[in-house]
């Protein structure tokens, strides 16, 4: 795993092997960021990572500029592993919680500029994300919400749905 663009470009990231996530692959990865760094200028933005896992996307986030990141992981080995690796690069913004992301996006927040779900693509629940995410105030006004999903999934009907992109089985679907 490596991050692909940005400050900290070809740094490698070693997961330890009890690491309870599956890492989106940097084809994948780097497929997503062309299609971002067309949409939208990430400097400055506020992400809100769901379901942070290795914390992949959230490093990427940050090599390329954006204020802060904030991380959803309710795994302790993945959470710590995360820990690990923003301290080992020093990087600052990037704040990890251990919390259940159904139970914090029930609770209110604040809005983010980027919010960023890889749910496990088996989670009972991934289809409610798009709405818990756009109807409960966590996307500020121009934001975009993207969930990464499997290809049984499809969200072509929802409302706010802008595009789907997909590298091998990783789909991506963007919404506004």
């Amino acid at each position: 795993m490596r991050i692909i663009g940005g400050t900290y470009k070809g740094r490698q990231i070693h997961p330890p092997a009890n690491l309870h996530a599956r890492p989106t692959t940097d084809f994948a990865k780097e497929g997503l960021f062309n299609v971002l760094d067309n949409l939208l200028d990430l400097e400055g933005k506020r992400v809100l990572e769901l379901f942070s896992g290795s914390g992949s996307i959230g490093l990427e986030f940050v090599s390329r500029g954006v204020e802060s990141v904030t991380g959803l992981e309710l795994d302790t080995v993945n959470a710590n592993f995360i820990r690990k690796t923003l301290q080992l690069l020093r990087i600052t913004n990037y704040q990890v919680l251990k919390a259940d992301v159904f139970k914090f996006l029930a609770s209110g927040g604040m809005a983010y500029d980027i919010v960023f779900a890889d749910p496990p693509y088996a989670n009972e629940r991934l289809a409610e994300l798009p709405d818990l995410v756009l109807e409960g105030g966590y996307l500020a006004e121009g934001g975009l919400f993207i969930l990464e999903h499997g290809r049984t999934h499809r969200f072509e009907t929802h409302p706010r749905f802008v595009t789907e992109r997909h590298w091998g089985n990783v789909h991506f679907s963007l919404f506004r």
